[in-house]
Order: C-alpha cells, then structure tokens, then sequence
C-alpha cells in the first residue's frame, strides 16, 4: 500500500528527500498552489505537509476524503480548522522546536532596532543626512521585559534578556511554575506584566482570551514610553488601539513581524507609523529553522503513516 503525501507549500527540500526516501510513502511537491488548485489536489492526500501560507479549513477538509495527518512545518496552526479536523477523523501535528531560536533572535534583532533606532538611523544616512540627536536610543540593561507566553520562544528569549542585564517578568498560565523558577523568571499575571515592563514581547498563541490583548483598556494599564513587539500573531493586537497610543506617545515605539491579515493592507493603520518597525513574518525565516521544521514534519507523517505513531498532537 502506498500512501499520497501532498506538499502544496513552499518547504525546504529536506522533507520531500525524508519522504522520498521512506518506502510506502509517495510525495507531490508542487509548491505553492493556487486556492482552486490546491481544492483539486488534496482529493488524492492522505497527509499533508503545510506552512502558513496554506488554509487548512473546513472546505479544503471536505475535499479531501482520504486525509488522515496535516503536519505543520511551524508552530502556529491558526491556519488549520482544527474542530473540522477532529470531526473527520484528522490528526494535526506541529514542529513546535523548530522555530525557536530563529524566532527568539529575531524578536530581540526587533528590541534591539526599537530601542537605538536602527532602521531610522540608516534610512536617514542613505538619504544624505547626519542625524545623531534625533536618533538618541537607550540600553537595554536595567529595563523590565515583559513577556507574555513562556513556552520555547519565550524562555530562549528570557535568556538572552538575562545576558543584557535586563528584569524577566512573564506571565503563562499554562506553564509549570518549576520551569520559570529553573529559569528565576517571577510569573505574574497578565496585567502586573503590563503595569511593569519597559518593553513587552508577545508569545502567546490566539484564543478567545488572547485576542486583541493588546487594546485600550490594556495599553492604559502599561507604563509611558513602553515598547512592544510581536513576533507570534498579529490578532494579539488591536492594531487600531496601538495606533491610537503611538500618536499620544503612551507608547513610546513597536516593532511588528506579524498581522491579523497578511500581507497586510495598504490602510493598515501602523503601516507607515514612524514609531513603528515592520518586517514581513520573517521570525523564523532561517535557512537552519527552515530545514529543521520541514524534516521534522516529514518525519512526522512517515512515522504516522507507516507506523501508526502521532507526536506534537494540536487539539481545539
């Protein structure tokens, strides 16, 4: 018996030379497919290997009646309809370690940026000018980091703030105290995170508790000239609120990998912000992070597959 992979998204070559290599197993690597395409293909899949660029909804589900596995070379599985999933029988699984470094670096590369204006700096001398007062920065040594989410990104994080001298404080309500007390990060709640930390980084998945966590009445609870990044989900923020707070000066600067829509619109009202840096979802956009996921999602639905063996399950 031979099993159909499908892989309609743009993963390294590691996973498809995993599959290749596993007898039993046959894989269609197209790339990148357009939607109507995508509809028409998953109809042979018995498991899928998607990034964030696929939506894995109900529809696409309905399609696909032979599909038993999705595995998501990543970490976020918002993309995927994961009560649709349940219902038909399928299991989703992740790469939740993957990412972790890439990410955690490039969330303080932000911190770091928002805090000596670096992008400014640079755009300003390429444009002829010589502007070292308007672009006074200051240390990161002293400050209180806030994070929200402890898990793998936000402990690797907690560590390298440590390095630079900076306070850790979080906030995970799902974390094992042992390990924030391992790591001697205080864990407080969300809104005594908020009233202490000088910057704030985001690491929580979206929920109904996490969405928009970040809006007015939150932002009121932070202290003046705080500094937020977010390198997890753009819904964890009322982009309209922080806005709102950036032309007040409540805060004082925020650097974004990630949006509620992405791309994001040509309206979005903190594109063109000059408090805010942008990047387009590259946290985990390293070449190592690359491979390190998309073999860990083949390995995952070679072992599936053959073996009747699910690990890293996503449940609703």
């Amino acid at each position: 018996m031979s099993f159909q992979v499908l892989v309609p998204d743009a993963v390294h070559q590691s996973a498809i030379d995993i599959l290749e290599a596993s007898a039993g197993i046959c894989a269609a690597a197209p790339g990148k497919l357009e939607r109507a395409a995508l509809l028409a293909a998953v109809a042979d899949a018995d498991a899928l290997i998607i990034r964030s660029g696929v939506t894995a909804d109900a529809e696409l589900l309905a399609r696909a009646p032979r599909l038993k596995a999705i595995a998501r070379a990543g970490v976020g599985v918002d993309n995927i309809d994961l009560d649709a999933a349940s219902q038909r029988g399928i299991v989703v699984m992740n790469t939740p370690g993957g990412n972790t470094i890439a990410t955690a670096e490039h969330t303080f590369g932000l911190m770091l940026a928002l805090a000596r204006h670096i992008p400014q700096g640079h755009q300003s001398l390429l444009e002829g000018r010589w502007e070292r007062k308007a672009f006074t920065g200051l240390e990161l040594k002293g400050k209180t980091l806030g994070i929200i989410g402890l898990g793998r990104i936000g402990q690797a994080i907690a560590r390298r703030a440590k390095a630079f001298e900076m306070t850790v404080i979080a906030h995970d309500p799902y974390l094992p105290p042992a390990i924030a007390a391992a790591l001697q990060v205080p864990l407080l709640t969300q809104n005594e995170v908020f009233a202490r930390a000088d910057f704030l980084t985001l690491h929580a998945m979206v929920s109904a508790e996490t969405r928009h966590m970040i809006r007015a009445e939150s932002i009121a609870l932070m202290k003046d000239g705080i500094r937020i990044i977010n390198a997890a989900r753009g819904a964890l923020i009322h982009a309209a609120d922080l806005a709102a707070a950036l032309d007040s000066g409540k805060v004082a600067g925020a650097a974004l990998d990630v949006y509620e829509q992405e791309p994001p619109p040509a309206a979005h009202p903190l594109l063109g912000h000059k408090r805010v840096l942008h990047t387009p979802h590259l946290a985990a956009s390293t070449t190592d992070a690359q491979v390190t996921v998309a073999a860990e999602a083949a390995r995952l639905v070679v072992d599936f597959l053959l073996h009747g063996r699910a690990a890293n399950v996503c449940t609703a």
